[in-house]
């Protein structure tokens, strides 16, 4: 599952909601995580972190997990990683992108601790208007729809609710109790 979108879109709350709801088996791959922290790496065309974020998804894939791939991931610079896992996972693979308008980005960043060294001159920077993946792959989120709306229509379209325990469900696992088979896939 892939959650684009500019800055302060939300797709981070809406990642780290789909597992908190759907319980163990879901791999958060976050660009910013990947990118800033691990690499310290700016966002350039031919940056090593896009080869990182793609090595992350798979491995995560192809150890049963589900995984929720989230980040602005820019398609001038991002796409063709982006296609080749939609590719390599043919069926398997959800879009969407969190289309909010500049002014309502602005308001959102400012609630963030990060808005103290981050301005509205960067934001402006960064910001792409429907910057969208070709083909139509992608399922528009609008600014509108409440953080609840969002996971359940994110959890629907990837299948992923028909897949989740119930809290009551939910195996309770040990800090050394190894994931449950049955549940990562």
């Amino acid at each position: 599952m892939v959650l684009r979108g500019n800055s302060a879109s939300g797709k981070s709350s809406v990642a780290a909601a789909v597992r908190e709801r759907y319980g163990r088996g879901i791999a958060v791959v976050s660009q910013d995580t990947l990118r800033r922290n691990v690499l310290r790496e700016r966002d350039i065309l031919g940056g090593a972190n896009v080869g990182l974020i793609d090595l992350t998804v798979r491995y995560a894939l192809e150890h049963g997990f589900h995984a929720v791939l989230e980040g602005i991931l820019y398609v001038a610079h991002y796409g063709d990683m982006l296609a080749g896992l939609l590719a390599d996972y043919p069926g398997h693979s959800y879009c969407f992108y969190f289309d909010v308008p500049f002014e309502q980005t602005l308001e959102r960043h400012a609630t963030k601790p990060i808005a103290r060294e981050v301005g509205e001159a960067h934001l402006r920077e960064w910001y792409r208007p429907l910057d969208l993946l070709p083909g139509g792959v992608e399922t528009l989120i609008s600014a509108s729809s409440a953080l609840d709306e969002t996971v359940d229509q994110v959890m629907r379209v990837s299948g992923l609710a028909a897949l989740a325990f119930a809290p009551s469900e939910r195996p309770r696992a040990g800090p050394r109790e190894p994931l449950d088979e049955a549940r990562a896939r």
